[in-house]
């Protein structure tokens, strides 16, 4: 048979007509344009080339971060953390959506909570937070005055400790900065205020409470982002409360007799509170994912909870942005795609498009998110979440009573 009786052009896989066309045509067509000295064909109709073309602004050191990334982020991972720059400021920082930030690996003692997690909460562009108990606790040796120094991953870890010197890959610091913040912790957690069970979320407002008359006392401004979150009313939650040496001295202290119980069930219940709240009240849920593991699923799973356990009716968080260095195949948890997450309930599946992976450092796209982001948007009404965890948990036992009949 013939290409004419097939019909002189290529079929697709769906039995359907293609554009691809006869391949000789083709190139004898492009052959006569050459000669010609005509442009090629356009091929406005397909579907696949409606992208912006790649055509980059020249770098020549004048340019704003804002130029640098719409204007030279073209593909791969760059072009994927301008996506995330985009969906961050155009439609997460809408006044209607309350956005929560979880943090993984080290990057307090890299100065990222100075640096850009609290100007992104004093502007209003973070509303709640999940995060590792050692970001919390590191980011309190700023609070307290204690030095963190630039260093080399290549130093002899033995020397170091003969040095009394704590590595965290490139970051020194001496070891008086644990005892010293350990110190600290032991002694407010000894006041009568802590003496009882609470949320993470109680706990850390009172650690900040704490930690920014530490700053005040010093004279040192704000340096750590538990002290913003407890001037700007963000609840911060940590998924696992005995990990970090945080945990570390409130255990301790049982030892001693004293009545501190952080319980992880009314964390689980409180940020499930929030979700929920955001979504009655006409809102919508963005959660910004910087790395992964257990702050991750801590933030996700608020919707499983929802839906899954208490049975209310919903659909999911509305946008999606993560920063991660994990692989999706190997089955870990923080390398788990958006899409992943939709079969559990976690996300919306008709908000897939508004969920982005960047495969890049946290401590790389991070600051590049929140400069870009500064730049875009001006700063949004503060929520003040943490005060109004009461009223939430109220709607929440209400539909879940209602549901559950």
């Amino acid at each position: 048979m013939s290409k004419r009786e097939r019909g002189g052009i290529k079929a697709s896989r769906h039995g359907k007509a293609s554009p691809a066309g006869d391949k000789s045509r083709q190139k004898k067509a492009a052959e006569q344009r050459e000669a010609k000295g005509a442009a090629p064909k356009a091929q406005a109709r397909n579907p696949f080339l409606r992208g912006a073309r790649i055509n980059p602004r020249v770098i020549d050191g004048t340019e704003t971060v804002v130029q640098l990334v719409e204007g030279t982020f073209q593909a791969y991972n760059s072009g994927r953390l301008r996506e995330a720059c985009s969906l961050f400021s155009e439609k997460m920082l809408k006044p209607d959506v309350t956005v929560g930030l979880t943090l993984t690996g080290a990057l307090t003692p890299a100065g990222l909570g100075m640096s850009a997690i609290i100007p992104l909460i004093e502007a209003g562009f973070v509303d709640w937070i999940v995060s590792t108990g050692a970001n919390l606790y590191h980011d309190t040796h700023f609070g307290l005055g204690l030095a963190m120094h630039r260093g080399t991953a290549t130093a002899s870890d033995t020397v170091l400790r003969e040095q009394g010197v704590v590595r965290i890959y490139d970051i020194f610091f001496d070891y008086d900065v644990l005892l010293s913040t350990d110190a600290f912790f032991r002694k407010i957690l000894r006041s009568p205020e802590f003496q009882r069970s609470m949320s993470s979320a109680e706990f850390h407002w009172l650690c900040g409470k704490y930690i920014a008359a530490r700053e005040q006392a010093l004279g040192i401004g704000n340096k750590s982002l538990l002290s913003a979150a407890w001037t700007c009313g963000v609840p911060v939650y940590t998924s696992s409360p005995g990990d970090s040496s945080i945990g570390m001295n409130v255990a301790a202290l049982q030892l001693e007799g004293y009545g501190l119980v952080v319980d992880p069930s009314r964390d689980v219940n409180e940020t499930a509170a929030l979700v929920l709240h955001a979504k009655r009240a006409g809102g919508r849920s963005a959660i910004v994912v910087m790395g992964g593991g257990s702050p991750k699923n801590f933030a996700l799973q608020t919707e499983p909870q929802i839906q899954e356990v208490l049975g209310i009716d919903e659909t999911g968080h509305d946008y999606f942005l993560q920063v991660t260095d994990a692989r999706p195949d190997t089955g870990g948890l923080s390398g788990a795609t958006p899409a992943e997450a939709v079969s559990w309930g976690k996300i919306d599946p008709d908000r897939l498009p508004d969920a982005v992976v960047c495969y890049l450092d946290s401590t790389i796209a991070l600051p590049v998110l929140t400069s870009y982001a500064l730049a875009k948007r001006k700063p949004r009404k503060l929520k003040r979440l943490y005060d109004k965890r009461g009223a939430m948990m109220k709607r929440l036992v209400e539909e879940f009573r209602k549901a559950n009949r």
